[in-house]
């Protein structure tokens, strides 16, 4: 195919995801300055939030924006996600840098915002040979991981000017309840055949009774699994940390948990062990990580109560009943290994 016809396919891709391109490059002149939108190509598009890059005087950017079918909250999700990205500049969090944001929905019809494109390879589905076949850089990209999540937590989110963003009092008191209360929703779904696992009940009683006595506070993003990572091809270091939909204020300790609970069973063979990822972000951590083992298990108990909303919906015919069963298997994973952990 030419480069005339992948422009074409691009710019048709770009209606059906109601992108007008001139529109969107008439938006940036004013925003941005003088310039021409060229080379479009979709990353990502339709069910997921869009993702379209673009070259702009020279430059690589990525414009991203809801799902086509977006949802109640869409709108103030890429708000909130243009928010986080524009505080943490100038910070140690590898990031996609923040160049502009619309909340004008006559525009585009949704909110959306421009970041500068990040040169990186995706930490699950983007493996490069070089790196599937060297156990050492494999160990490496797990250490750097951990060091740049432990950056996250950080931030003075106060300076960074956050505040407001979350309700940080009280959050980490209000988890097993929250995530408990998510599995019950479920039952709304009539044909959702429950959750038949002993931690549904066991994990949120252990974390009640293990409730540190003092909450940290600070930014989480709340999904940092190595699949929302981009790392470095020159070496094993971590180029941006990317979607960052389900950041807030809170405990931001539930990240190192996070790292460990979505690598656990899945990681790449040369990945490090607990204990060096612990390690790794204690070097670089204001806080105190001794107490891990609850932060691991609460990632587990919330990972595994979101993911069974897909096993919910499928058996309503609002998922594919093949993402339900496979979601809800790694639910079933996630609980076993909080079960571990609280049995050992």
């Amino acid at each position: 195919m030419s480069e005339v016809d992948d422009a074409a396919v691009a710019a048709e891709h770009a209606r059906e995801a109601g992108i007008e391109l001139d529109t969107l490059a008439d938006w940036l002149r004013a925003e941005v300055g003088p310039g021409e939108l060229t080379d479009p190509d979709f990353l990502t598009g339709g069910t997921q939030n869009v993702l379209l890059g673009f070259t702009w005087n020279g430059e690589r950017l990525i414009y991203r924006g809801p799902p086509v079918n977006k949802r109640k909250n869409s709108d103030q999700i890429m708000l909130r996600e243009a928010r986080v990205l524009a505080a943490l500049g100038g910070s140690r969090v590898p990031h996609p840098e923040f160049i502009a944001a619309c909340d004008d929905l006559d525009v585009l019809g949704n909110a959306f915002f421009i970041m500068r494109s990040v040169d990186g390879f995706n930490g699950v589905s983007g493996v490069p040979e070089h790196v599937s076949a060297d156990l050492e850089w494999q160990h490496a990209m797990g250490l750097a991981h951990a060091r740049a999540v432990a950056e996250l937590g950080n931030v003075d989110h106060l300076a960074a000017g956050l505040e407001g963003f979350g309700k940080p009092d009280g959050w980490l008191a209000r988890q097993p309840a929250r995530w408990a209360g998510q599995i019950e929703s479920y039952r709304d779904f009539p044909a959702w055949p429950g959750l038949d696992h002993p931690g549904a009940e066991a994990i949120p009683a252990w974390l009640e009774e293990h409730m540190p006595a003092e909450q940290n506070t600070g930014i989480i993003h709340g999904d940092c699994h190595p699949g929302n990572v981009l790392f470095t091809h020159e070496q094993p270091g971590v180029a941006a940390i990317v979607d960052w939909e389900l950041c807030t204020l809170g405990d931001p300790l539930l990240d190192l948990g996070h790292l460990l609970s979505s690598t656990h069973g899945i990681a790449l063979p040369g990945w490090p062990a607990k204990d060096e990822v612990v390690a790794a972000y204690g070097e670089v951590s204001r806080f105190d990580v001794s107490n891990v083992d609850f932060y691991h298990v609460l990632a587990c108990f919330r990972f595994g109560s979101i993911l069974e909303g897909s096993q919910a919906r499928a058996s309503a015919g609002l998922a594919p009943e093949s993402v339900g069963r496979r979601l809800h298997e790694r639910t079933v994973s996630l609980f076993d290994q909080a079960m571990e952990i609280i049995e050992s």
